[in-house]
């Protein structure tokens, strides 16, 4: 028997507003404006506090090493690190280079429970998240750190698929496990740019289907599900805009898919499945990205279903509406948290979080120094405050000592979560 835990990404010292993400209507939106790198790992930080208090098992992801001056190094630019950031900036690459979209852990892979395998062990696949060039640039390093999180013989780490459009992949964001007791079904849903008007989809089926082979899965615990054309239009660049699934949980929008049978399908495979569905009438597309409705998330708890909801979804009476109805239909409780920082670069709680399920002996080998604990949060939270900044505009990341504040909060964060200095260090990759 498998518990499911959150690990969230800690959010680093060099959020900002870049607006680099194609098909991120709340991120191209929010360029050029100031962010505040403090405030948004104080929020994710509580948002961690909340679940852990409700009695979900929560762990950490630690930000990645920015600015990646070894790329920009590697793309041709040279002389002191003044010239390399300003040369760069021109080129409009430095955004790029800073960009702490490491934050939103729900592409930094796919990861398969043992009880779903054929071998009886976790699976680990790093993203490669080759749809944009500045997230291309975790996956090796998401590799590491997941190695450093998740060691030994129980865990089975697979590393980014080759970076072809072909296998494009992004991650959980696109990958619904539904399960109740022994019974279970994971769904991958994957994008087709044929019918795209707008925005072309990030998921490609063939990635989809490798990790699948590769994480050994039984062939009748998997099915593959295309997103709707017009939900990615819509700026639903991951299925996670528009679905999330939990336990024998899901709760979709009527947008969501692009064959009107899916769920049928996913019933034929999974019978315990309570479907939650919000129709167009009740939540239009655009409503549903502007409040981020379905990337909340759902957990259980002692009392029921609990929904974890963007505090932009309790100002919206179309959503409160929603939620209201499904309170008659089996939701327990819904909490509104306030992760603005992130929702204004296009990423709600759910982006936030890495689920992982584990049997209590596998949970055991984690790495402890990532548990989140009271004791961890305080010192977090003191952590973010002593090496944060409270202000970021875009014409800051030219300071060198944005550079050196970063890798000196790092070097601090590796202490607090027992990891190796050298896992932060980009000349180790």
């Amino acid at each position: 028997m498998t518990e499911e835990w959150n690990f969230d990404g800690l959010i680093g010292p060099t959020h900002n507003y870049a607006g680099i993400a194609a098909g991120n209507v709340a991120s191209q939106s929010n360029k050029g404006a100031e962010s505040n790198p403090q405030e948004a790992a104080l929020e994710g930080l509580k948002k961690m506090r909340m679940l852990y208090d409700l009695g979900v098992p929560q762990g950490v992801l630690p930000p990645q090493p920015r600015p990646r001056l070894d790329w920009l190094r590697a793309l041709g630019f040279s002389g002191d690190t003044e010239t390399v950031l300003r040369d760069a900036a021109r080129e409009g690459l430095l955004s790029k280079a800073y960009s702490a979209s490491s934050m939103w852990s729900a592409n930094a892979a796919t990861i398969s429970p043992s009880e779903d395998s054929q071998d009886g062990r976790v699976h680990l696949s790093a993203a490669n998240l080759v749809s944009g060039l500045h997230r291309s640039l975790e996956a090796r390093q998401t590799d590491r750190v997941l190695r450093a999180i998740f060691p030994g013989d129980r865990f089975v780490h697979h590393g980014p698929l080759p970076a072809s459009r072909g296998l494009a992949d992004e991650g959980a964001a696109n990958h619904i496990r539904l399960h109740k007791d022994s019974a279970s079904l994971q769904v991958f849903v994957y994008g087709d740019a044929q019918g795209a008007t707008r925005f072309l989809p990030r998921q490609a089926r063939g990635a989809s289907e490798a990790i699948a082979r590769r994480h050994r899965l039984k062939k009748e615990r998997v099915l593959y599900l295309q997103q709707a054309v017009r939900a990615v239009d819509a700026g639903a660049f991951h299925n996670d805009v528009v679905s999330v699934g939990h336990e024998q949980f899901l709760l979709w929008h009527e947008d969501a898919f692009e064959d009107e049978s899916a769920i049928e399908a996913i019933r034929s495979r999974f019978e315990d499945l309570v479907s939650w569905r919000v129709s167009r009438d009740e939540l239009s597309l655009e409503d549903a990205v502007k409040t981020y409705l379905f990337n909340s998330q759902i957990v259980t708890t002692a009392a029921g279903p609990v929904l974890i909801a963007p505090s932009e979804c309790e100002a919206h009476a179309g959503v409160k509406a929603v939620i209201e109805r499904l309170r008659s239909e089996g939701l327990h409780e819904a909490h509104f948290v306030d992760v603005r920082q992130s929702m204004r670069n296009g990423g709600g709680p759910a982006c936030l979080r890495l689920r992982v399920a584990l049997t209590e002996e596998e949970s055991h080998a984690v790495h402890s120094g990532i548990r989140f604990t009271p004791t961890l949060h305080d010192r977090l939270n003191e952590w973010v405050k002593t090496h944060y900044r409270d202000r970021l505009r875009p014409e800051d990341l030219l300071d060198p000592q944005l550079i050196t504040e970063s890798q000196a909060a790092l070097e601090t964060l590796a202490e607090i979560l027992t990891l190796p200095p050298k896992l932060f260090d980009v000349n180790e990759r």
